[in-house]
C-alpha cells in the first residue's frame, strides 16, 4: 500500500513523540532527510507534525467524543493516525475526503484492515462538524479546564500561567497567552557583536526584517538558516529576542547600577550556559570590552554545544567547563554572572510542543530547590557591587519571583538594563523590578529576568 509520503513522515516523528520521548525539532529533520522530502512536501509534513503535537490535548478529546471510548485507550498507531487526522480536517486545509482516506491508509499499513474501519467511522464523525462546533461539545465555557481542552494546555499549567499573568499585573490574558502558545514562533537570528553586522547578515538572507526588540535580532521571512554564511561561521546564530534580552540585560547592568563609564567588567560567568546562546552573545561583547567569561555546563554534551557555539568569538575569551556550578569558584571572584538557571520551560511553549506534556506539579518542587541553590552559590561568587542575572525561560511565580525575592540580595531595577539596551523606556517593560516578557505581548519566549547586587 502506497501512502503519502509526508504524512507518513509526520505519522513517524508523532509515534516517535508518543512512545519513544523523542524530541520533534531532532527527529523530524533526520526524517525528512531519510524521505527525500523537501519544498512543499517537507513544509506540508512540518506543520502537520508540529500543529498535531501542539493540539494535542483538543484532538485527544475530539477523538474520544467521536470514538465514543477514550482516545486513551486505542491502539498507539490509531490514536496518532487519529490526530494527524483530526488536525487535517480541523487545523488545516486539507479537503474532509482526503483527511479521512489518507487517515485510513495510514491506519491500514500500520495495524490493519479490521483497525481501519474503525479509524473511518471515527474520521467520517469528525469531518461532518467544523472546529468551533467540536470546541463546543468538548471545551464549554471558560473555566479552566475547558481552556485546557480548547487550547490544548494540561489544567495545572493553565492555572500556573494565569497566577503568573496576574501576578504581573495582566488579569484577563489568559486565553490570549493560550493562543499564542500554539502559533509558530518566527525564526529569529543574532548577528554577534564585533564578529558580524546584522546589516551584513541581512544581505545573504533576502526577506529578513530587524526585530523588535534586540538591536541584534533578525527575523527570517523564509529559507534555512543553516544556508547563511555568517550562521555556518558561529557569526550569528539562531536565537529568540527574549534569549537575547536576557543577556543583553546583564551585558547593560551598570544602567541598573547607576553605574556611569569607568572600566567595562572584565570577570563573567555563565553558570548554566548549555547550550550556549548568551554565553555567545556576551562572549562577543566581553571580547571587544578586553573580558573574559567562564561558561559551566554541568552535561559533558551539552557543554560540548557551548564549544561550537562560541566557536567564532577570539580565542581565549571563553573558556567553557563541564562542572557543576554548585561547587565552582572563590567568593566574590566574578563581576557580573548569568545564571539561566534549569526551569520547567512554560515559557517556550511555542517552539517545543511536546513539552507541556511531560511537565508535572511534582517537577517544581525539584527545580526551585536547584534554582535556589544556583542564585545562592551566584551572589556568592559576585563582587560587591557586582550584578548577577537570574534568569528563567518560565513565567511561573515559584520559579521566578519567589526565587529571587527569598535570595536576601538587593533587586535591581531590571527595567533600566533592558531599556538602555534597546533604546526603549523603563516604563515600557512592566512593573518592576523584574522583566517579564510574554509571548502575546513581546512576540519571544516567557522569559524572567531579574538583575541582583550584594553590598
Amino acid at each position: 500500500m502506497k501512502v503519502d509520503a509526508a504524512r507518513q513522515a509526520a505519522f513517524d516523528v508523532v509515534l516517535a513523540v508518543e512512545t519513544q520521548d523523542t524530541y520533534a525539532n531532532l527527529a523530524l529533520p533526520t526524517v525528512l532527510r531519510e524521505r527525500g522530502l523537501s519544498g512543499r512536501d517537507a513544509a506540508f509534513a512540518t506543520e502537520l507534525t508540529y500543529g498535531t503535537l501542539r493540539l494535542v490535548g483538543r484532538y485527544d478529546a475530539i477523538v474520544s467524543k467521536a470514538a465514543k471510548r477514550s482516545a486513551r485507550d486505542l491502539d498507539v498507531e490509531v490514536l496518532v493516525a487519529l490526530r494527524l487526522g483530526a488536525h487535517q480536517a480541523l487545523g488545516m486545509r486539507v479537503p474532509p475526503h482526503a483527511a479521512v482516506s489518507e487517515t485510513v491508509d495510514l491506519v491500514r499499513l500500520h495495524r490493519g484492515k479490521g483497525a481501519s474501519g474503525f479509524a473511518n467511522a471515527v474520521m467520517r464523525r469528525i469531518v461532518e462538524a467544523d472546529l468551533d462546533t467540536w470546541l463546543s461539545r468538548v471545551a464549554p465555557g471558560t473555566s479552566r479546564s475547558s481552556l485546557g481542552v480548547k487550547h490544548s494546555h494540561p489544567e495545572w499549567m493553565v492555572g500556573e500561567l494565569d497566577r503568573a499573568l496576574i501576578a504581573d499585573g495582566r488579569p484577563g490574558q489568559l486565553e490570549a497567552l493560550l493562543e499564542a502558545d500554539n502559533q509558530p514562533p518566527a525564526v529569529t537570528l543574532v548577528a554577534r557583536p564585533g564578529l558580524v553586522s546584522r546589516d551584513a547578515v541581512a544581505q545573504d538572507a533576502p526577506g529578513a526584517v530587524d526585530g523588535s526588540w534586540s538591536p541584534y535580532a533578525l527575523i527570517l521571512e523564509s529559507g534555512d538558516p543553516g544556508d547563511i554564511a555568517a550562521v555556518a561561521r558561529g557569526e550569528a546564530a539562531v536565537q529568540d529576542e527574549g534569549s537575547q534580552l536576557a543577556a543583553l540585560a546583564l551585558l547593560h547592568a551598570d544602567a541598573a547600577l547607576n553605574k556611569d563609564g569607568g572600566q567595562p567588567p572584565q570577570r563573567w560567568l555563565d553558570m548554566c550556559a548549555g547550550p550556549g546562546g548568551k554565553a555567545a552573545l556576551v562572549g562577543a561583547q566581553v571580547a571587544l570590552d578586553g573580558g573574559a567569561l567562564d561558561a559551566l555546563e554541568l552535561h559533558p554534551h551539552r557543554a560540548g554545544l557551548v564549544k561550537d557555539s562560541v566557536r567564532a568569538v577570539p580565542e581565549g575569551v571563553v573558556s567553557v567547563h563541564a562542572v557543576d556550578a554548585r561547587a565552582w569558584g572563590e567568593p566574590a571572584s566574578y563581576d557580573r554572572i548569568m545564571v539561566d538557571a534549569p526551569c520547567t520551560g512554560l515559557g517556550a511553549l511555542r517552539r517545543r510542543p511536546e513539552a507541556r506534556w511531560r511537565r508535572s506539579p511534582r517537577d517544581l518542587d525539584e527545580l526551585v530547590e536547584i534554582q535556589t541553590q544556583l542564585l545562592a552559590q551566584a551572589l556568592r561568587l559576585v563582587t560587591p557591587g557586582g550584578a548577577v542575572a537570574y534568569v528563567t525561560c518560565s513565567p511561573v511565580v515559584a520559579e521566578t519571583r519567589a526565587v529571587v525575592e527569598d535570595a536576601g540580595a538587593v533587586l535591581l531595577d531590571t527595567r533600566l538594563a533592558v531599556a538602555a539596551a534597546t533604546g526603549t523606556e523603563p516604563a515600557d517593560w512592566g512593573q518592576g523590578p523584574h522583566v517579564q516578557l510574554w509571548p502575546h505581548v513581546h512576540a519571544t519566549d516567557a522569559m524572567f529576568i531579574q538583575l541582583l547586587t550584594v553590598g
